[in-house]
């Protein structure tokens, strides 16, 4: 498993002590537009879930910490009922505001350049998330016009394969 750093965070794998941040997270409110609020039990197999797509496909979701702790999650997945890979992101609450999530979503995303071999990555963001759609469009993503197949909901926002 990989551990990437930027300024002023670290993205790495989840550990077991990861866990009650993420399950409030996934109780809370916060958690709408990517599947909850669930209970604890939904939430724990979304945290496995997380951690065991690193032995499937080589990559996956890093958690995502700065000075104070772990303060939310994002990263690159393809999980099976998705036409394509993904790169998502989500912060925990009281970590809004500061860019992480863009700071993040960008080394994550630079870094799956280096492992997915495909034409583009997207980001599957429900049509109601203007904070979501923001970080995609600092990413570079641009909305297709299209929704996503595995969620109506979602809009597809294309992050295209960099020229070499």
């Amino acid at each position: 498993m990989t551990t990437l750093t930027t300024d002023r965070l670290t993205l790495r794998p989840h550990h077991l002590s990861d866990w009650p941040a993420f399950r409030d997270f996934y109780a809370s409110d916060r958690a709408g537009f990517v599947g909850g609020p669930v209970g604890v039990r939904q939430a724990w197999w979304f945290f496995a879930g997380d951690r065991g797509h690193w032995d499937l496909h080589g990559y996956g979701w890093f958690m995502i910490e700065d000075a104070t702790g772990v303060i939310g999650t994002c990263g690159p997945h393809f999980p099976a009922h998705h036409a394509e890979p993904e790169i998502g992101w989500f912060l925990f609450a009281g970590a809004e505001g500061r860019g992480y999530a863009t700071e993040a979503a960008r080394a994550a995303l630079d870094w799956a350049w280096t492992v997915i071999d495909a034409p583009r990555i997207v980001s599957y963001i429900d049509a109601g998330n203007a904070a979501s759609k923001r970080v995609a469009a600092r990413l570079g993503a641009a909305w297709n016009g299209t929704m996503a197949a595995h969620d109506p909901a979602c809009e597809v926002w294309a992050h295209e394969r960099p020229a070499a």
